[in-house]
C-alpha cells in the first residue's frame, strides 16, 4: 500500500476508516490517487466498497498525522493506516500507533498481533515492507 523515498512518507487511507463527525485537517497531505473497490469483509463488518486515497505526507509531519489518525480512524471494523518511508513503517489504529523500521519482523508481528485482536482479517494485513 505505500512505499517511501525522499523527505515524504506513503500511505494509503481507507475513506470509509474514519469516523463520521471527526476529520483530518491543519496537515498538508498530497493526494496522489483516488479508487473505489470491492475489497471489504463483510464477515469483518465492513462495507463492501472501499474508497482508498493514496497521500504523501512531509518526512517532518508523520508523527503528527499518525496522531491525528489515531484520534479518527473508528475503533469497530478492523481499520488501520499504513505510511511508510524507505526505512520506516507506521501502522496506526484507533489510539494506537506502531513505528518500526521496515524490514523489522518482530515488530511488524507485533503490529499484526494487535491488528488481529481489534478485528482486522488476516488477509487484510498486509502492508509493505
Amino acid at each position: 500500500m505505500s512505499s517511501g523515498e525522499g523527505d515524504y512518507y506513503y500511505g494509503t487511507l481507507l475513506g470509509e476508516s474514519i469516523r463520521p463527525g471527526t476529520a483530518i485537517e491543519g496537515i498538508p497531505l498530497t493526494v496522489t490517487k483516488v479508487r473505489r473497490a470491492a475489497a471489504g469483509d463483510a464477515t469483518a463488518g465492513q462495507p463492501e466498497l472501499w474508497t482508498f486515497i493514496e497521500f504523501r505526507v512531509a518526512a517532518d509531519r508523520v508523527t503528527e498525522l499518525a496522531e491525528v489518525l489515531s484520534a479518527v480512524l473508528s475503533k469497530d471494523g478492523g481499520w488501520y493506516c499504513d505510511i511508510g518511508s524507505r526505512d520506516e513503517v507506521l501502522v496506526v489504529f484507533h489510539g494506537r500507533v506502531f513505528r518500526y523500521p521496515r524490514g523489522d519482523q518482530l515488530e511488524r508481528a507485533r503490529a499484526e498481533e494487535y491488528g488481529r485482536s481489534v478485528g482486522v482479517p488476516g488477509a487484510q494485513l498486509d502492508w509493505p515492507e
